[in-house]
């Protein structure tokens, strides 16, 4: 499997950065639109580097419309010679409306028109198709030569969609190249749900799981002594808390039988109590949802619970010196050792 590394939108240092992760043997780094645009940075992070993959995870798509969003992929992509992958989601209706004051329609309907237009858009552009894309939220009817891209000697970019609910897992399945699961996730929900839904998606368009890529980065506690360890459990239990109030996400509470958690959790949360929160998270709740211990310990049990299952994945750990890390990843992708 393939495996990222987490930066921040940090344009001053995101290049030095990226050089020092390539160097270190990741495969990619990933970057979330939280209060930067995603695409600025990884462009810097693509001029320092040869061979590391550029993954927004995610961008919001509902933000923009299909042709702003397959320009900005397709100048990414073109800059780093083919090595950009366009990590979606929908962010949620508030958001959209309130932050963004864009439209909301059905998410998984509109999220599936959203990246056909964009798979139009590209074969006009890659392909020479007459672009007629017409549906019911989005409309791409015109591009003159003018306004098409010059440079298309790399394939196209990757589309990547983030799903949790079974609905939005088989959108991704259906026309995206991978998904990206949600960190608020556990083992047996990826089996009884993700994995089902997938294969629905992927058996109407004729294709096995091998064909598509599924990216899940695991919560993770790591730690090389003790007081790193200590740190980095409280930050998952609170990382479960925050994630436990977001009413989307209760599917995979009740699955355990742990539906009522979030009705806890969101009441302390009104009232912005988030030891209390956090407390909430019990030691079954914190290993079904996190994997927890020193590194080696964390990566062999990420290879027991996912190999063979997810194609990409993210690990870091703070307290890892610099030459660690080529062993400590090769060992995470099942490479032998010498």
């Amino acid at each position: 499997m393939k495996v990222d590394a987490v930066v921040t939108a940090d344009m001053k240092n995101i290049g030095q950065k990226a050089s020092r992760l390539e160097a270190s043997g990741y495969d990619g780094v990933r970057l979330s639109e939280l209060n930067h645009d995603p695409f600025m940075p990884l462009a810097l992070a693509a001029a320092a580097t040869q061979k590391l993959e550029l993954v927004t995870s995610v961008a919001v798509a509902f933000s923009r419309n299909p042709m702003s969003m397959a320009v900005l992929a397709h100048d990414l992509n073109a800059f780093s010679g083919g090595r950009f992958v366009l990590g979606l989601g929908s962010q949620v209706k508030p958001h959209v409306q309130r932050r963004f004051s864009m439209p909301w329609h059905k998410p998984a309907k509109q999220m599936q028109e959203f990246i056909e237009a964009m798979r139009a858009i590209f074969s006009c552009w890659y392909e020479g198709e007459r672009l007629e894309f017409e549906g019911e939220y989005y409309q791409h009817t015109l591009m003159p030569s003018t306004f098409k891209p010059e440079e298309v000697g790399a394939p196209r970019p990757r589309i990547f969609l983030s799903a949790t609910g079974p609905l939005m897992t088989q959108v991704a399945s259906r026309v995206a190249d991978g998904m990206i699961m949600h960190p608020f996730s556990t083992e047996r929900y990826m089996h009884e749900v993700t994995l089902p839904a997938i294969q629905e998606g992927l058996d109407e368009r004729g294709l096995g799981l091998k064909d598509f890529d599924l990216d899940y980065a695991p919560m993770l506690a790591v730690g090389t002594d003790d007081e790193e360890l200590e740190r980095a459990v409280l930050a998952v239990r609170n990382r479960i808390a925050f994630y436990g109030c977001t009413r989307a996400y209760r599917p995979v509470l009740e699955l355990h039988g742990w539906g009522a958690l979030q009705d806890e959790l969101i009441e302390l949360n009104r009232a912005h109590d988030e030891a209390a929160m956090a407390n909430l998270i019990t030691d079954e709740v914190l290993e079904t949802f996190a994997l927890i211990g020193r590194p080696e310990k964390v990566i062999d049990e990420m290879r027991r619970r996912f190999a063979g299952v997810i194609s990409r994945t993210g690990f870091y750990s703070q307290g890892v010196s610099g030459e660690e890390w080529p062993e400590l990843l090769g060992r995470l992708r099942g490479e032998a050792s010498d």
